[in-house]
């Protein structure tokens, strides 16, 4: 059986950890902060000390980190995986970062004959509890072969995207969709308050009709009952939305509602909003208005 290597024991990283370790798998676990390995441990898992050490003990290596910078320090830095690395091993990377540095990554893992998959996840932080996450996977279908049956433990829905940089090209596609959803149920949600309709039964009308989407299945309940506690914090969907413009630029693409979108969640930085789900980009939405949801 593949021993499991995860580095990175955030609100999404230490759900998969652990179901990856319920599953039966044997895991091995490293992150900057202690309490969460030593939450896990409690719970069966080995513990490491450095990304080097994760990798020396594992023969699949997960990393699920904040930004780009983050995960080339963790796969290339001093003490990173790449020291570590050798022939055989696959990497997993969970996190959303460039395509452009996914690639580099692959390349010089690929150097040392490790392989590299960058396979960002979807479905927030119900998600990864429940094992319920889309995967999206760039990189050798016969290293996603291997380790398939390490990823059928967090996700339902695994698709091969293509080659390397591939599944975070997805990801990035996937938050185009997801900032455009957050924007507009925050705007449809004070516009129905502010033009005197109840906003809880303008979601019941239209949720199962042409505007259904998983935003509006999932978020509304939360925000009516005042909770805008983070499943994807903001701060982190400002990030994706940075990310995505930059790789829009490098092929010349134009996203003009994705730039007016990432403004708000830029504009959520500002309010002292960074630490709220991305859905409480309704909280910009109300500042405009003049309009605070009732709950």
């Amino acid at each position: 059986m593949l021993t499991v290597g995860y580095i990175g024991l955030g609100i999404m990283g230490k759900s998969i950890a652990r179901n990856i370790m319920r599953s039966g798998f044997p895991v091995v676990v490293h992150n900057r902060s202690r309490a969460a390995v030593q939450e896990l441990v409690a719970e069966g898992a080995g513990e490491a000390f450095s990304p080097s050490e994760v990798t020396a003990r594992s023969d699949v290596v997960f990393t699920n980190l904040p930004d780009s910078p983050d995960v080339e320090a963790v796969v290339l830095g001093p003490g990173g995986i790449m020291e570590k690395a050798r022939k055989g091993q696959v990497y997993i990377d969970n996190s959303t970062i460039k395509p452009a540095t996914a690639r580099l990554i692959s390349a010089k893992l690929g150097g040392r004959g490790m392989q590299a998959l960058d396979a960002p996840v979807s479905g927030g932080d119900v998600g990864a509890r429940n094992a319920t996450l889309t995967v999206m996977v760039g990189g050798e279908a016969d290293a996603l072969e291997k380790v398939m049956p390490v990823l059928k433990v967090m996700g339902k829905t695994i698709t091969h995207v293509g080659g390397a940089g591939a599944g975070q090209v997805a990801k990035a596609a996937n938050q185009i969709m997801v900032a455009a959803q957050m924007v507009a149920m925050g705007e449809l949600l004070v516009f129905s308050q502010k033009s005197g309709v109840d906003p809880r039964k303008v979601v019941s009308a239209i949720k199962d009709g042409a505007a259904q989407c998983w935003a509006l299945d999932v978020k509304p309940p939360r925000l009516f009952s005042g909770n805008r506690d983070p499943g994807f914090k903001a701060y982190m969907q400002a990030k994706d939305m940075s990310i995505v413009l930059e790789t829009a630029r490098e092929y010349g693409v134009p996203l003009p509602g994705t730039a007016a979108n990432t403004q708000l969640f830029n504009a959520m930085l500002q309010m002292n909003m960074a630490e709220l789900d991305n859905s409480a980009v309704i909280g910009v939405i109300e500042a405009l208005a003049g309009e605070k949801l009732a709950v």
